[in-house]
């Protein structure tokens, strides 16, 4: 059981694996963007993506899109900003399971993880 974190952001980056270790989950890798995220996804094969929506290269919406069609059961946690409702839907029709609104509780994220463990 792993997790992989993206996000463009390395402060977002920092704060989610400060939480994470901090409930003693095990995280596999970090990516940048949507692109880092696929080649990761397939090299590190993560139980759970947190996945932000905005990023160069490939945003999060189309991340998800590739990483569904390669692996239909992936388990990923949308990580987004209050005030991007349509894009967080879109990402759940892309294959998201699950969004946490930014800025990110601790309780929320842990919930929504354990709900795939």
């Amino acid at each position: 059981m792993g997790i992989l974190i993206v996000d463009d952001t390395a402060f977002m980056r920092v704060t989610i694996r400060g939480i994470l270790e901090k409930n003693d989950m095990e995280i596999l890798g970090e990516a940048v963007n949507g692109i880092d995220a696929l080649e990761k996804y397939k090299r590190l094969k993560p139980s759970i993506v947190t996945m932000d929506i905005t990023m160069p290269e490939l945003d999060g919406i189309e991340a998800t899109k590739e990483i569904v069609k390669i692996d239909p059961e992936a388990k990923i946690i949308v990580c987004s900003a209050m005030g991007q409702e349509s894009r967080v839907i879109e990402a759940i029709n892309a294959g998201a399971k699950s969004f946490v609104v930014k800025p990110i509780s601790e309780e929320k994220l842990i919930d929504e993880i354990k709900k795939f463990l």
